[in-house]
């Protein structure tokens, strides 16, 4: 067999290995894959805030709670 015969013959299989229908591994989904964005850092403070004022908020109520009780 000469050298280009074979050389035909090697570049043939190799071609038919890398279409041998096998499925390629699966990659991390794009739904999984979560990019961070510049905003998530704002609604971290956002949400935040919104805990603190609604502590202050239930605190208040307190205060007027006991205030109500102490005046009857």
């Amino acid at each position: 067999m000469s050298p280009r015969a074979l050389l035909s013959l090697l570049a043939a299989a190799v071609l038919l290995a890398g279409c041998s229908g096998k499925p390629p591994t699966p990659q991390a989904d794009a739904k999984s894959a979560r990019v961070a964005t510049p905003w998530d850092d704002m609604k971290k403070d956002e949400q935040r805030a919104r805990d603190v004022q609604k502590t202050v908020d239930q605190q208040a109520a307190e205060q007027r709670r006991q205030l109500d009780a102490a005046e009857q």
